[in-house]
């Protein structure tokens, strides 16, 4: 299986401009509203963070809740939709480009 793009890029130092579909990060992110991801270890992030990272082999943009020095890093959804502990996390989001 091919590792995802975004995933490469980001293991390889580079910052990218990421577009995903989906509504489950109302309002602060609209489907396929641009943002920009650094490079990011799980240890550096914080709840709060936006996060682009795999749990339970699906890729997300996603929220993180909690964090613990075991289970890694909570994160869910604006909704309210927890979807596991990772410590798969590839990006930060940096910066939300306003829709065109």
């Amino acid at each position: 299986m091919n590792m995802n793009w975004k995933i490469q890029k980001l293991l390889n130092g580079e910052t990218i401009v990421s577009k995903e579909p989906g509504n489950s990060m109302l309002p602060i992110l609209k489907s396929k509203q641009a943002v920009l991801l650094e490079p990011v270890n799980w240890e550096d992030c914080s709840a709060g963070d936006i996060v682009f990272c795999k749990v339970r082999g699906k890729c997300f943009t996603h929220l993180v809740k909690s964090k613990d020095v075991k289970r890694g890093l909570l994160i869910s959804n604006n909704r309210g939709r927890l979807n596991g502990w990772t410590k798969n996390v590839f990006g930060k989001v940096i910066e939300i480009f306003p829709m065109s």
